[in-house]
């Protein structure tokens, strides 16, 4: 049986709507994975911040520590940015487990355009206890 008004099997529609599905799916999400980009760090530098935790931002899609660094007098306000909560959560980290004022010593990758801005590789409490990976 054909279609009266295209012409085609009922089976030959159904493969163009599966492939018309799965392209717009396709497109869809290709921006998202592109999102998820970590290409604005310099993967090859790592830099070691000692800083007070301001803030934990656990959302998606990416968690955040705001890390307040002293040097040379001033202060200076650093995102580290890190996985989302659910690849945290699986590799140990809680909503909780730092908290705003504790000093920490953070190893970043750090933005290529030099900004205070960085992705997190691993940390130290400041009694010496390693932070769980990100």
């Amino acid at each position: 049986m054909y279609c009266s008004h295209c012409g085609l099997s009922p089976r030959t529609r159904f493969r163009g709507n599966v492939l018309a599905l799965a392209l717009s799916v396709f497109f869809v999400a290709g921006p998202a994975f592109a999102h998820h980009s970590y290409s604005m760090f310099d993967g090859t530098k790592k830099l070691t911040l000692q800083g007070t935790v301001k803030e934990v931002q656990w959302t998606n899609p990416h968690c955040f520590i705001q890390l307040v660094v002293s040097k040379n007098g001033s202060t200076q306000e650093w995102s580290l940015q890190m996985n989302a909560p659910v690849d945290l959560y699986r590799s140990g980290w809680r909503p909780r487990t730092l908290k705003a004022g504790e000093k920490v010593s953070m190893v970043i990758h750090p933005a290529r355009d030099g900004r205070n801005y960085g992705s997190y590789v691993s940390g130290t409490r400041s009694d010496g206890q390693e932070l769980p990976h990100g």
